[in-house]
């Protein structure tokens, strides 16, 4: 067992403690030592895996969503959609949001992707992904890495500070051409209006980011429309999902 699985059975004080205890150098040395191994594994590991896989979306959202909420079934839609057109699609791997984009492409008939997470809480594969395309990770910034490399187009649903942070590490990456400009669909205008507009009179207006960037997404309400911003994009290229 590792340090950081032992300061997940703490209590948040003992693990203060423990984040700020003066450790010597060899006890240091040992651990990073053995973190830099463990992240090369998942990082070769997840390369292997998603180097083989083909064209995808990924999709962010909720795991907190329930099956009766209209945007896990927005989703669900979105996911069917997008296999019917080609692409296969990439979950967080969990429940919510994630399971309804899992099992939108498995009754659509396409890829299912999950990538799943270890966390003390909340976070357990759902059964609609593929069984070989299921990746467990234990660090976020690797997880994200797989996420951003190999997906062709990204949806965000309704969700929380992790959702947020997919999205803001696409468009920041995008932003900063790090990554390709592939689109980025935000679904729920009724969700998403009060932060765009906070970006739009905070970041927009104090010039901490330029108006273009604006067009980094596209906001829409249903789920032909996610889908339609996806598949307008490659025919402007004359690309096609499959290349």
């Amino acid at each position: 067992m590792h340090i950081e699985d032992d300061l997940i059975n703490l209590s948040e004080e003992d693990r203060i403690r423990e984040a700020i205890a003066q450790k010597d150098w060899n006890v240091t040395k040992s651990h990073d030592s053995w973190s830099v191994f463990k992240i090369m594994a998942e990082i070769v590991g997840g390369y292997e895996k998603m180097a083989r896989i083909g064209p995808c979306v990924t999709m962010f959202g909720s795991a907190r969503v329930q099956p009766n909420n209209k945007y896990y079934k927005i989703a669900e839609e979105i996911a069917y959609l997008l296999t019917k057109k080609g692409f296969g699609v990439i979950s967080g791997g969990g429940p919510g949001i994630m399971e309804a984009a899992n099992k939108g492409a498995h009754f659509g008939g396409g890829k299912s992707v999950g990538l799943n997470i270890r966390l003390p809480f909340e976070q357990s594969s759902n059964p609609f992904i593929d069984p070989d395309k299921l990746i467990t990770f234990d660090y976020f910034f690797v997880r994200k890495l797989m996420f951003m490399k190999y997906s062709q187009g990204y949806i965000v649903l309704p969700g929380g500070f992790g959702t947020l942070d997919e999205f803001f590490e696409a468009v920041t990456l995008i932003q900063t051409h790090k990554l390709v400009r592939f689109p980025i669909v935000m679904v729920g205008t009724e969700y998403w209006s009060g932060l765009i507009t906070w970006i739009k009179e905070r970041l927009v207006e104090e010039k901490n980011i330029n108006e273009e960037d604006m067009n980094i997404f596209t906001l829409v309400d249903d789920a032909a429309q996610a889908a339609s911003v996806i598949d307008d994009y490659y025919h402007h290229y004359a690309l096609k999902p499959n290349f």
